[in-house]
């Protein structure tokens, strides 16, 4: 799962709030994948997140029109890279778990792929 997370990422420029630029990671290759799967075991098991995981910058993104609406911008927020490989290996083990164990009912489609949420 990290592999491939690492390999979607495309060339992003931003920076983490933690100062390391987000190409690190992908750039690291297999050594760096080895690193991050024992990182994140061992505070999925053994840890509390740690808080420069939790820090983020607000940035405000222009939308078009009047540059003096408030409403006219839209907030993005930039998190730690490494969290996000987190909760998207932890999000994508919840799903193979519900799904092998049947868990879900048929009419939950809130958060499943696939599934749609529009009214028919």
């Amino acid at each position: 799962m990290i592999r491939k997370r690492l390999a979607a990422n495309g060339k992003k420029k931003s920076v983490c709030p933690h100062g390391v630029p987000d190409e690190i990671l992908k750039l690291g290759g297999k050594a760096m994948i080895v690193f991050l799967a024992r990182l994140l075991n061992m505070t999925i098991n053994n840890a509390p997140i740690p808080s420069g995981w939790k820090r983020t910058i607000v940035i405000f993104i222009y939308k078009g029109r009047d540059r003096a609406v408030v409403t006219n911008y839209r907030p993005v927020s930039l998190t730690s890279m490494v969290c996000k490989q987190m909760e998207y290996v932890t999000a994508g083990y919840l799903r193979q778990v519900w799904d092998t164990n049947n868990w879900l009912y048929e009419g939950q489609h809130g958060f499943r792929s696939g599934y749609s949420c529009e009214a028919k």
